[in-house]
């Protein structure tokens, strides 16, 4: 099963092979309390989902005092139609959980402390998605802001996640990631699908824009 990637921007384009096969790394920088692992999490249900295999690492050492936090994530096609082989017919898969330095295909950054800490992992051919008070290019938002005016400044990781899933980027659709979100239910459902939306609604402006 491929991934469909309806109007994806020509920028991607090295994503689209590497995309389709459902094979990915992605880090995800930030602080505590901004809810990395959150989002981590509904990355991996889309993938399994999508009967991927799934490899987590999660660093929660400063967690509790504002600290540092990187959450590592892999996910490998299990199809053999849609994998590259490994041997026979046995579609090929990640064996650890961490990236390692200069191979990660996406780089979520929930606070811009995350590019200098953490941004040795992202690959030359990667793309970093960054939430900052300043945007800087076309993968960047104010992800806090836009959250706050929604009444929920908390819910910046969700708007930066919609953003990346929108721009065709990730291994999954935002359709996915907003059915598993709908799935978790619970009395913030609404405002997370809100913040959510919000990201997706802004990549699809700016996609339109640029074309």
């Amino acid at each position: 099963m491929g991934v469909n990637l309806p109007g994806a921007s020509s920028l991607l384009a090295p994503f689209c092979e590497q995309v389709q096969r459902k094979m990915q790394q992605i880090a995800i920088s930030g602080v505590g309390g901004q809810g990395i692992l959150f989002i981590t999490k509904l990355l991996a249900e889309a993938a399994m989902d999508m009967d991927c295999s799934v490899l987590i690492s999660e660093t929660h050492g400063m967690a509790q005092r504002g600290g540092n936090v990187i959450s590592h994530l892999k996910v490998s096609g299990r199809g053999a139609k849609d994998a590259p082989k490994n041997g026979g017919n046995r579609p090929a898969r990640f064996t650890s959980p961490l990236i390692r330095p200069g191979k990660a295909d996406i780089f979520l950054v929930l606070h811009t402390d995350g590019l200098a800490a953490h941004g040795f992992y992202v690959s030359p051919d990667g793309k970093t998605f960054c939430a900052r008070s300043e945007p800087s290019d076309k993968y960047s938002l104010d992800a806090t802001k836009m959250a706050s005016e929604l009444g929920s400044a908390i819910s910046g990781n969700l708007v930066l996640l919609g953003f990346a899933a929108a721009s065709g980027a990730l291994f999954c659709k935002s359709e996915d990631l907003r059915a598993v979100l709908k799935r978790y239910g619970g009395k913030r459902m609404d405002l997370n699908l809100k913040a959510f939306d919000a990201g997706v609604s802004e990549a699809e402006k700016r996609r339109l824009a640029a074309d």
